[in-house]
């Protein structure tokens, strides 16, 4: 059974991050996954935290007054070179678990600078028939 709204993708996720921490998030989300970083609109922006965008893919990093970083909970990213971006993680001191119970799936999950959960999937490969 379907919505009936037609759901078509993820628009963004969001992060906790605690305050004074959203300049120095930079360094994990622009630096070393290469993300661009958007102006931030005025109310987000008084309330702190940043926005970093790639492709499809766009996350927000909300300031939250009592923070804990998410060790369960967490987003999935879809990266078609998921080898590459492993040794990036690893070449700026990121732990990467390898995670072979996705069938058909290739993936890993690794911490951002603040220790937030995070998903790398890479999809299976496509067969042109």
């Amino acid at each position: 059974m379907t919505s009936g709204f037609a759901l078509e993708r993820l628009h963004h996720v969001r992060l906790d991050i605690p305050a004074g921490a959203d300049y120095g998030c930079r360094a994990f989300w622009r630096e070393v996954l290469g993300m661009t970083e958007p102006v931030e609109p005025p109310v987000p922006a008084a309330r702190g935290g940043r926005r970093f965008r790639d492709g499809g893919v766009e996350a927000h990093l909300g300031v939250v007054p009592e923070f804990r970083p998410a060790r369960r909970g967490h987003p999935g990213f879809q990266a078609p070179k998921l080898d590459a971006l492993a040794e990036r993680l690893v070449a700026h001191g990121h732990e990467v678990v390898r995670d072979e119970d996705l069938p058909g799936h290739r993936r890993f999950h690794a911490a951002d600078n603040l220790g937030n959960r995070l998903e790398f999937v890479e999809p299976p490969p496509t067969t042109g028939a």
